[in-house]
């Protein structure tokens, strides 16, 4: 049976402090981020019966919370935010959860290994760029001007654009159930793009709230990053996408970014294609050693900035250790402890 293509069914879109019914008691919200080419960040409010229940919260400026003080004010029908649930631990979607959770007196709802992870590295942050850090970088290729930029930085972006992570949260965990007003809500959890991301499902309404996991128009970020420099998030990623392919065809999704759309199998057949596209294409190119840097070209058909090659070098690396666990590549240092992927086998990969 061919996929359903993908259709946006909501013919607008709310405006700054304003809400949008996507279905009863469900108000999508839009606030402005300061991302390059994501701008928004979608956000709901589901009514329950004695008060509201905030899926994300936005990035920590002083203008997202004059906008949800705005919203607070009119569009609850006088009832309180009673709880947050947070899908993943990013700063656009967890950034206000320290002021959320003390403005309305609640506790803050996620998985452990969001929370955890959120509060770690909040906690670690420091004027200075650590030594695991540079060591990082210097093993994926960056040269001395690249490290330099790298060090000036600092070490604490995740803290500047966050209010202060709750010390306690409340867990939830894939499987559990969740009601909300007259739904009841099936978490389902998501890997690759953060740790343990928590989609929310009602079977009853046919609807997916999905974060960050389940995007239209753009795939969501598959990365390596220094906390977790031989991870293989990519691998739980595509086995994530195993479980939502159950859900049904109709299926109404609730994303983080861009458009509420329908087409959910669509987007997770292109999902599939455009990383096995990208693994062939590494595989193809690592007949000699290659360094992440090397490989940039190979991965993305325009040249990168250089706010975006750091995202690129994480993505390609996901797709190295992706194939490393696949024993298609594997990977060596070389006399500069530089990193480099060179070729195993040579049969064509496909996505399961």
């Amino acid at each position: 049976m061919k996929n359903q293509e993908i259709e946006y069914p909501l013919s607008t879109r709310p405006g700054d402090g304003e809400d949008l019914e996507v279905a009863e008691g469900i108000l999508w919200v839009r606030m402005p981020i300061p991302i390059p080419g994501l701008d928004y960040i979608n956000l709901y409010l589901l009514e329950d019966d004695d008060g509201w229940t905030m899926i994300d919260s936005g990035i920590n400026t002083p203008k997202i919370r004059e906008l949800w003080e705005s919203i607070f004010k009119a569009h609850l029908k006088g009832k309180p935010v009673s709880r947050l649930i947070c899908t993943h631990f990013h700063p656009d979607h967890m950034g206000q959860a320290g002021w959320v959770t003390k403005r309305w007196d609640i506790p803050l709802t996620m998985t452990f290994g969001e929370w955890t992870f959120g509060r770690m590295l909040y906690l670690e942050a420091q004027e200075e760029t650590p030594d695991f850090v540079i060591d990082f970088y210097t093993s994926v290729g960056f040269d001395a001007e690249m490290l330099e930029r790298v060090k000036s930085r600092g070490h604490n972006h995740f803290r500047q654009i966050m209010s202060t992570v709750p010390m306690g949260f409340k867990r939830i965990a894939d499987g559990d159930a969740i009601r909300i007003g007259k739904r009841e809500w099936q978490v389902m959890v998501g890997k690759g793009h953060s740790p343990e991301h928590a989609c929310l499902y009602s079977r009853a309404d046919g609807i997916l709230i999905s974060g960050d996991q389940v995007l239209p128009r753009i795939t969501p970020h598959i990365g390596i990053y220094p906390a977790e420099p031989l991870a293989n998030p990519l691998k739980k990623f595509i086995q994530s996408i195993d479980k939502f392919e159950k859900l049904p065809r109709d299926t109404l999704v609730l994303p983080a970014h861009n458009d509420v759309f329908t087409g959910l199998h669509n987007q997770l057949d292109y999902y599939k294609s455009h990383h096995e596209d990208r693994l062939n294409r590494l595989l193809n190119a690592c007949d000699s050693p290659q360094s992440a840097l090397d490989l940039l070209p190979v991965l993305f058909d325009r040249e990168l900035n250089e706010g975006d090659r750091s995202m690129g070098v994480a993505e390609g690396l996901a797709h190295c250790h992706y194939l490393i666990g696949e024993g298609r590549l594997e990977r060596v240092k070389d006399t500069d402890g530089v990193w480099k992927f060179q070729r195993r086998g040579a049969a064509h990969l496909a996505v399961a």
